[in-house]
Order: structure tokens, then sequence, then C-alpha cells
């Protein structure tokens, strides 16, 4: 009996992890072909390379006799075209590589939106090996970058911005919001971190857009103009990080339907039989509750990958996150949010706002006004247990049961011994006032 071939394209977290999970599971021939790098190496830690905290070496999980050890086929290719009439792959060299079952795990790309320079020589994102490696060769220090303008205010561009003020490289920072991040957090946390990136010294300007990149004679950034003002910031590097979107531009061609990324049902599947997506990439047909359609998560993609292997050694197997939850860093604030926080209370909901005196630390809880069910938490500079909130939002426990018993979900000793006396007091203090 022929051994069937599963071809994975993208070896990232969700790439990496459905082949191990395969390999767990069964005998199949599994290859990862990608153009990025060798081997599968931490995204989420590139940044710690030109910090100067890690080697790129360090960076890699498993050791390089790992994939041999678990006969996972390795192939550095880039993909052209994929032929599904006849499972085919088309690779940048010529070559043809044969599957019997295809999954694109190929991740994001930074987005761009047409501005003028976009594309000049000192504009980067920081997505990829590649990137990493550009800014080195662009950044090194700050007598050959004089300033860098970084547009976008999200997770890639406060962690650009750490990155390069850590080589004393002067930052602006462009974002088009209120505050930082106001798309997604509410205007307490946005201006607490607005403050916090200020304080390291970045130049962090607020409802502010890109007109355009001004390029010298020889094709590179000189500086940039903002929209609002006209005007002019001289820099020598420009970092776009308005937001990732799914790196599909080779399926364009191809007959598997795509929107904004690779459309999928809860199987993780296609329109085209025996072709799979998880990932950044992937776009569920249908949204999973509040979820968006793409969730360009590392966890998410993990838990796809596991999800897939399931189904392709004869399991099948739905796509199931379960509660939301994220976790970041600003600076040397970290960030946890479980359940949902929007910006504004849906309607029904109302929340309640916690802030320590010393400007770093704050709870914002969101909660139905009529039942009082616990509906999510964005927490500052304070670590508390995921199983614990994860657990409270099944259980569809009460902003009172989660106030009284924040003990439970102390993960930091400090936590308990210096703040929860002072949030429950607080937030007694205004239910009374309601």
């Amino acid at each position: 009996m022929k051994q069937e071939h599963i071809v994975i394209i993208g070896n990232g977290i969700a790439g990496v992890t459905l082949a191990r999970h395969i390999r767990k599971l069964s005998d199949k021939r599994i290859t990862l072909i990608s153009s990025e790098s060798e081997h599968f190496f931490s995204r989420t830690a590139l940044m710690y390379v030109y910090m100067g905290h890690m080697k790129w070496d360090h960076l890699k999980p498993y050791e390089d006799k790992f994939w041999k050890k678990n006969r996972l086929e390795l192939k550095q290719a880039y993909v052209t075209e994929v032929n599904t009439d006849q499972k085919r792959l088309k690779l940048e060299s010529g070559e043809l590589f044969a599957y019997d079952k295809l999954v694109i795990a190929c991740g994001s790309k930074s987005n761009k939106f047409g501005w003028p320079g976009q594309d000049a020589k000192g504009v980067l994102g920081l997505v990829s090996k590649q990137d990493l490696e550009e800014l080195e060769e662009l950044a090194p220090n700050n007598q050959v970058c004089k300033r860098a303008v970084i547009v976008g205010g999200g997770l890639i561009g406060v962690e650009l911005a750490e990155m390069l003020a850590t080589r004393n490289i002067p930052v602006t920072f462009l974002v088009r919001e209120p505050h930082f991040w106001n798309n997604v957090l509410p205007d307490e946390e946005a201006k607490l971190i607005d403050r916090h990136i200020r304080e390291h010294h970045i130049d962090l300007r607020l409802s502010s857009n890109l007109d355009e990149i001004l390029t010298d004679e020889q094709g590179k950034v000189k500086g940039v103009k903002i929209k609002e003002t006209d005007e002019v910031v001289d820099c020598d590097v420009v970092g776009l990080t308005p937001g990732v979107s799914p790196n599909v531009e080779f399926l364009k061609n191809s007959a598997i339907e795509l929107n904004r990324g690779v459309l999928v049902n809860r199987h993780l599947e296609t329109s085209v039989t025996d072709v799979y997506a998880i990932g950044d990439c992937a776009e569920q047909r249908e949204p999973i509750g509040n979820r968006p359609a793409v969730e360009a998560v590392w966890y998410t993609g993990r838990m796809m990958g596991e999800t897939l292997a399931q189904t392709l050694c004869g399991n099948p197997m739905e796509y199931k996150p379960g509660h939301w939850f994220n976790s970041a860093k600003f600076f040397d604030i970290e960030y946890q949010t479980y359940g949902w926080v929007f910006p504004k209370p849906p309607e029904g909901h109302t929340d309640f706002y916690w802030e320590h005196e010393d400007g770093k630390k704050c709870i914002h809880i969101q909660y139905e006004k009529g039942s009082r069910q616990f509906k999510g938490i964005n927490t500052f500079g304070i670590r508390l247990r995921h199983e614990v909130f994860d657990h409270w939002l099944t259980q569809k426990a009460t902003v009172d049961e989660v106030i009284d018993n924040l003990k439970l979900a102390n993960f930091d000793p400090e936590f308990y011994k210096h703040y929860e006396n002072e949030i429950i007091n607080v937030f007694r203090t205004q239910k009374a006032e309601v």
C-alpha cells in the first residue's frame, strides 16, 4: 500500500505542530516546505536577537537532528503555483513536487496600503527572518540610522520601537488612532500605554497618518510626510507595522477559494478536496463567536495544528479554540486578556476599571448589567492564571464571584499581598454608588 504523502507549506508554529502530531499518530510521509528558513524558529522571539538577549540558534526549539530522527522532511523552497487537479506544486526553481494531501500554513505578511515609496530601500516590516536580517543591516547603530519612523500602533510596532530604543536609535511612532492600539484597547488602558511609550523616550504621534515615504536619488528612504500636518520627519528606516494579512498571493490562480485568507470550514478544509489551511493564513467561513475570521495569533496556530492532525489521521475533529485569550508586552509592562473586553462596552454591558497609583498596573473587567455575568478582563502589569479565568468564563461566573476570588487567579505572589484588597474596596465603592 502506497504511503500517503502530506505536504505542508510553511514551517511556522501551525505547520510544525501539525507535522509533530501527525508523526505521533501515524507513519505517513511528511514534508515541510519553507522559503524563509531551513528550520522552525520561535517567531515571537525575533526581537530578542536584535536586542542582544539571544542568538539566532537560541530561537530554534528543536535540535537540527530532531527532523531526521522524526522522519520529517524539510525542503527550503518557494512555492509559486498549486495545481490541485494534478496534486502538484510548482517551485520557484521550476521543480514539480507531488502531494497526496496539502496543508497551507504559510502565515502572514506585513500590510501595505499603497503609500508612495512603500517599496523603497529602508522600508521593512517585522514578520520574517529576512526582516530581522534587513533591520540589522539598515539599523546596526545610531550612527548608520539617525532616526527610524514606525507606522502603525499595534503589537509589532511597539516591539520594533523597543528594539530600536535598545540601540539608542531615536524613534518617531505614527499611530492613526487617538491612543495606542485604541481599536483593541479601551481608552483607559490605551492612555496608560501612551504614557509608558513616551516614558521610554519614543516620539509618539497620535491621530497621525502616513502620507508618503520620501526617497533620495538612489531610491533609499530619507523621510516621511505626515498627512495631517504636512510635516516631514527625516529618517533612515521606516517600519511598516499596520497589522498583517494572510500570505496567499501565490494561490490567486489556483482552484482554492480565497477571501482575505484561505477559506476553511470548522474542520479546516478548503474548497478543494485534500487541501487544508491552518494558522494566520486560514479564514473561517463562519467566524467562531466574537473571534475574528482570521486569527493571527501564536496559540491558535498551534491549536489548529493539533486539531488537523487528528483529522488527517482518521479522527475527524472540529477546530474549537475555546475562550479568547492573548498576552503581549509593552516594553516592561506585561498584558493579558481573557474573554472579551471591547473598546466600548456593548449594549447591556458595563465595566469596572482599577489602576494602581504608579500608573503601570491596571485591570479592566466587562460584565453584563442584568445578570452580572463576567465577560472578560484585561490586566496590565499583573500576572493572572489562564486556567482560572477559563473556568470562570465556562461556568459563567458573576463579576462579584470573580472580584471576591481574585486570589485564586494569583500567579504572582506580589499580587495578592499588595493589590487585591484595594481592588475589592474600589469595586465595592463603585458598586454602592451605582
